[in-house]
C-alpha cells in the first residue's frame, strides 16, 4: 500500500508538484530581480544574502503549498473515469495557463510595487485590491499595462508547453485508487494547515535591514496574510504594561496647565481645556496636501523651486519645521489630523467599522457653531472617507458632487486640485453669506501618480515626474490663496496646509525618521504671527494645536497636546507603520513590534539610525506603551462613553 501511495504521488499528482516547482523558480527569479533593485541599500554580504535565500525558499515553499493544497483537494475527489473526460481535461490545462499567468503577473506587479513602495505587497496592496476602480484607472494611467498583460501571457503558454502540459498528460494516463490518492493529498495539505494554525501576526524577521526582510518573504504570502491580519489586537502581540499604570503614565504625559482631568479615576483621561486668550470668531480652511513631504519645500532647503507659493505662506505664517507623520497614507494623516490619536495596529480608524460619532475635531467645531464640510476630488467611498467623515459630523462633498466647471479636469483619482479648491471657495462663500462660521477640510489628489494635470499651469509637462505634481499642488494652493484674498471672510479666516505623510517611506530601516518629516503652516496674515517653530511635534497635534489658538474652551479626549506650549524636554512623537510603532523622544525612537518586540535606536545628527541596548530606552519604553496601549485598548472596546464617544456627560 505505501508503494502505491508513492505511486500516486508521483503520478496523478505530478501536476502539484510541478506546480510547486514552478511557483519557487517564478517566485526566485523575481526575488533575485528585487534584489538587483534594492543594492544601493542593503549593503548585501553572504550571510545576508544566505538568509535572503534560505529564509525565502522556505516562505516559498509555504507559499506554493497553500496555492497547490486546492488543487491536491481536487484531484483527490475526481476519481479516474471524470478525470480523463475531454471536458476536465480542458479545464485542467486552462486552470494550470491561468495559474501561472496569475504568478508571473505577480511578479510583474511586484516589481513595480517594489518601485513605488520598496516593498513586497502588504496592506497597501489589499487597499488596491478594494477599490479596484481608482486603483485600475491609475495603473492603467501610468504602466504599459497592456504589453505587460501580453508578456505575461506568451511566458505562462510557454512554461506551460514545456514543463507542465507533459505533466497534465502523464497524469491523466494514471490509474489510482481513493485510498492512494487520500495518502498523497494529505501530504500536500498538512504544511498549509499546520502554518494556518501555528502562524503568528507576522512573519519572522531575519535581519536588521529592513530590505532583507522583504526580499526574504513572498509578496502573494503577504498579499493574503494582510487579508488576515488587517487588525490586530495590542495586548496579545506587543509588549504591555498594567493597564492602570499605562493609563496613569499617559496622564502624566497629557497633562498641561491649562487642561484638568475630569475625573480621579486613573483610566479616564477626559480633560477640560481652558483656552488662555479670548475666543476669535475665525474661519478655519484645513488643506491637507497628498503626499507632501518636508524636502520639497524651499523652505526646508529644498533648491528645486516647486514650491514658491507654499514658501512664500511658510514665510508669512506659523511654520513647525520638525513635525513628523504618524504613519505613511493618507488614512494615517486623516486620522491623525482628524481624532488626535496614535497610529494603532491594523487598519487605520478611518477604515475600522463603528467609527461614527467620535470624538475629534469636528465635535469640537461643531460644539462652537461651525459647518463643517469635508472635500475630495475623488469618490469618497475609497479608503472609507466618506462614510468616516460623514458620520463624524462633516458635509462630504466630493466628485459625484462637482458641477462640470469644478472637474474639467479628472484622472483615476479624480478631479485637479484647482477645481475641488473652486467648490471649496464657493461652499465658503455660501456659508459667509448665511452668517455661519466653517471648517472647511480638504484632501489634495494632484500629487499622486500617474502625476497628471491641466497643461499650461507650470513649466513641467503633465504625467513626467512627482516634481511637477508637487509644483502643481503648490500652484493650486496659492492661486486660491489669491483668490480667497478678494473674498470678505478672508482676514477672519484661519489656513492650514499640512501633509498626509511623505512621498516615500523607502528605507532599509523600519521607520526611517527622515521619511516622516512633513511640513505644517498655518497662516492667517491678521491674526497669527510669522514664526518658525522648531519643537519636534507628532501630526496628532494638530487639532489642540489649533483650537488653542482660535481660544476654545473644550472637553478633550485628544491623544495631542499644543506643540506651542510643549516644553522641549517633553517633545515627541509618534510614527508607525501597520504592524510596527514607533515612538520618537530625546532623539531616541523605540518601536514596538508584534511578539513583544522592542528595539532602539539613536538618532546621529546626521540621520542615521544606530540600535542601541534596550536599557538605554528603559525611560522612553513605558511611554510609548502608555500611548500605544491605551489608545488601542480604547478604541478596541467601545462602550456609549468610551474615551473617542463625541457625546460624554460632563
Amino acid at each position: 500500500m505505501r508503494g502505491e501511495s508513492l505511486l500516486a504521488l508521483r503520478t496523478r499528482f505530478g501536476p502539484v508538484l510541478a506546480f510547486i516547482i514552478a511557483f519557487v523558480a517564478i517566485a526566485t527569479l523575481s526575488r533575485v530581480a528585487l534584489l538587483v533593485r534594492a543594492l544601493d541599500g542593503l549593503s548585501p554580504t553572504a550571510g545576508v544574502l544566505s538568509r535572503i535565500f534560505g529564509a525565502g525558499l522556505a516562505l516559498d515553499l509555504v507559499a506554493a503549498a497553500y496555492g497547490a493544497a486546492p488543487f491536491a483537494l481536487l484531484l483527490l475527489l475526481v476519481p479516474d473515469r471524470l478525470y480523463r473526460m475531454r471536458p476536465l481535461r480542458l479545464i485542467a490545462h486552462g486552470a494550470v495557463i491561468t495559474g501561472l499567468f496569475v504568478l508571473i503577473f505577480a511578479a510583474i506587479a511586484e516589481w513595480f510595487f517594489w518601485g513605488e513602495f520598496s516593498a513586497r505587497f502588504n496592506f497597501i496592496a489589499v487597499d488596491y485590491l478594494v477599490y479596484t476602480r481608482e486603483v485600475l484607472e491609475n495603473i492603467w494611467q501610468s504602466y504599459p499595462v497592456v504589453p505587460l498583460l501580453a508578456a505575461a501571457w506568451v511566458v505562462a503558454l510557454l512554461l506551460w508547453a514545456v514543463f507542465l502540459r507533459p505533466v497534465l498528460a502523464d497524469s491523466f494516463e494514471r490509474t489510482s485508487t481513493l485510498r492512494g490518492r487520500s495518502a498523497a493529498a494529505a501530504v500536500f495539505t498538512a504544511i498549509p494547515l499546520a502554518c494556518f494554525f501555528a502562524s503568528g501576526a507576522q512573519l519572522p524577521r531575519f535581519a536588521e535591514n529592513r530590505f532583507a526582510n522583504e526580499l526574504a518573504a513572498n509578496g502573494l504570502y503577504n498579499l493574503f496574510s494582510a487579508f488576515r491580519n488587517n487588525q490586530l489586537d495590542y495586548a496579545p502581540f506587543y509588549v504591555t504594561e498594567d493597564s492602570g499604570d499605562a493609563s496613569r503614565a499617559l496622564r502624566e504625559l497629557l497633562a498641561e496647565p491649562t487642561a484638568t482631568f475630569a475625573s480621579d479615576d486613573a483610566t479616564n483621561l477626559t480633560r477640560d481645556v481652558s483656552a488662555t486668550r479670548p475666543e476669535r470668531q475665525l474661519n478655519v480652511v484645513l488643506i491637507v496636501v497628498e503626499s507632501l513631504s518636508a524636502k520639497f519645500l524651499g523652505a526646508f532647503g529644498s533648491p528645486d523651486g516647486l514650491t514658491p507659493n507654499l514658501d512664500r505662506l511658510a514665510g508669512d505664517g506659523l511654520l513647525f519645521t520638525n513635525l513628523r507623520a504618524t504613519g505613511t497614507r493618507t488614512v494615517r494623516g486623516l486620522e491623525a489630523v482628524s481624532l488626535s490619536v496614535p497610529p494603532t495596529p491594523g487598519y487605520s480608524i478611518v477604515k475600522r467599522p463603528n467609527n461614527s460619532d467620535l470624538f475629534s475635531i469636528g465635535t469640537v467645531f461643531r460644539d462652537h457653531g461651525y459647518h463643517a464640510r469635508f472635500f475630495y476630488g475623488g469618490n469618497a467611498f475609497f479608503d472609507n472617507m466618506g462614510a468616516f467623515f460623514g458620520g463624524n459630523g462633516f458635509d462630504v462633498i466630493d466628485f459625484g458632487e462637482l458641477t462640470p466647471d469644478e472637474s474639467e479636469f479628472a484622472n483615476a483619482w479624480g478631479a485637479a486640485d484647482e477645481f475641488v479648491f473652486r467648490r471649496v471657495l464657493r461652499e465658503a462663500n455660501r456659508s459667509h453669506e448665511k452668517g455661519e462660521r466653517f471648517l472647511s477640510l480638504m484632501l489634495t489628489t494632484s500629487n499622486h501618480r500617474p502625476f497628471t494635470y491641466p497643461g499650461g499651469r507650470i513649466d513641467i509637462p503633465s504625467g513626467q515626474s512627482r516634481a511637477g505634481a508637487v509644483k502643481y499642488t503648490d500652484f493650486a494652493i496659492g492661486q486660491f490663496i489669491d483668490q480667497a484674498r478678494r473674498e470678505p471672510w478672508f482676514d477672519d479666516t484661519v489656513f492650514v496646509i499640512v501633509a498626509d505623510h511623505c512621498a516615500s517611506s523607502a528605507g532599509e530601516l523600519d521607520i526611517p525618521v527622515d521619511q516622516y518629516h512633513i511640513p505644517m503652516v498655518i497662516y492667517s496674515p491678521k491674526h497669527v504671527p510669522a514664526q518658525r517653530v522648531d519643537t519636534l511635534a507628532s501630526q496628532m497635534d494638530l487639532a489642540p494645536t489649533l483650537l488653542e489658538l482660535l481660544g476654545f474652551s473644550y472637553r478633550s479626549r485628544f491623544f495631542g497636546r499644543d506643540i506651542l506650549a510643549t516644553p522641549v524636554e517633553e517633545a515627541r512623537a509618534l510614527l508607525g507603520t501597520y504592524q510596527r510603532l514607533g515612538y520618537l523622544k530625546d532623539g531616541l525612537l523605540t518601536i514596538l513590534s508584534p511578539g513583544r518586540h522592542v528595539d532602539v535606536y539613536r538618532i546621529e545628527p546626521d540621520g542615521r539610525q544606530v540600535s542601541v541596548a534596550d536599557e538605554v530606552g528603559a525611560k522612553t519604553l513605558p511611554e510609548a506603551i502608555a500611548f500605544y496601549q491605551s489608545a488601542s485598548a480604547v478604541y478596541s472596546h467601545p462602550t456609549a462613553d468610551h474615551l473617542f464617544a463625541s457625546k460624554a456627560p460632563r
